[in-house]
């Protein structure tokens, strides 16, 4: 699985954070950072995060 997020759409809103926090977090300067490749045992996480992102900044890839 390959997540990709649109960086110039994500507002930082954070709801992907909440969702899979094994994948997505904020980092030092308060930005979204995230792990482009997580196990796929995380799949349904993901799944959720894409879902409840405001902006549908969130993309699964295979």
């Amino acid at each position: 699985m390959k997540v990709v997020v649109d960086m110039n759409q994500c507002q930082d809103h954070g709801q992907c954070v909440f969702a899979a926090p094994d994948v997505f977090r904020f980092d030092d300067d308060g930005h979204l950072a995230y792990v482009p490749d997580p196990d796929e045992s995380l799949r349904e996480q993901v799944e959720e995060a894409a879902d409840v992102c405001p902006l549908q900044a969130i993309r699964i890839e295979a």
